[in-house]
């Protein structure tokens, strides 16, 4: 399976680019949110994080191979969780990523359906599912910081678990905190290149700052 893929950007198409390796030029998909990233990078070198599946009818004995392309390992990871929800095909996925990740982890969070049913191909019975299968599973990318020139996050975010930052966030609720407050306080306690091991670290980290 091809989970890296680099190359001179040759075109940009409606839903794909084109990448030239040597003298072999390659077809990835990418979601409309990737896709105008990339439009300032034609003619120039770039580095795709990839998903492969295959797309056809088996009984008819045609499965095309396809590569789908992300600037960065967090946006792969969220599409593949996004794809986890039931009736939301690879496809249907990605069309509807039309927005960054982290606007569209932040209203799952938010458990804001009508905000979803504007993304291309999603109406209110799939965000409300969407919601329900992922609203505890996407803290981690609503709280990513915004990306700078297509960049990683830090090594120290990109290495953290969700699951300990979903708990500090589900604490700080718990003691009082507003949603838009324990997200700035997360937001703050991340910041630096620190790498947390538990969620009483990140809540430990968020109180000295405040002292």
């Amino acid at each position: 399976m091809i989970t890296k893929i680099s190359g001179l950007l040759n075109r940009i198409l409606d839903e794909e680019v084109r990448l030239q390796i040597g003298t072999f030029e390659y077809q990835v998909l990418v979601p409309e949110f990737v896709r105008r990233k990339l439009q300032s990078l034609i003619t120039q070198e770039v580095t795709l994080h990839t998903s492969e599946y295959h797309e056809g009818n088996p009984m008819q004995g045609r499965m095309v191979p396809r590569l789908i392309g992300f600037l960065t390992e967090a946006e792969l990871e969220f599409f593949e969780l996004f794809c986890t929800v039931d009736k939301v095909g690879i496809r249907k996925a990605i069309k509807a990523l039309v927005r960054p990740v982290r606007e569209m982890a932040d209203a799952i969070q938010r458990q804001d359906a009508k905000w979803l049913t504007t993304l291309p191909g999603i109406g209110p019975s799939t965000a409300d599912q969407i919601i329900a299968t992922l609203r505890k599973k996407v803290t981690k990318f609503a709280l990513m910081p915004a990306a700078r020139d297509g960049g990683e996050p830090s090594a120290a975010q990109a290495a953290m678990d969700g699951n300990l930052i979903e708990d500090a966030y589900q604490a700080l609720l718990t003691v009082g905190h507003s949603h838009m407050d324990a997200r700035n306080l997360l937001d703050k306690a991340m910041a630096g290149a620190k790498s947390f091991k538990s969620a009483e670290d990140i809540l430990l980290e968020i109180y000295k700052q405040k002292a």
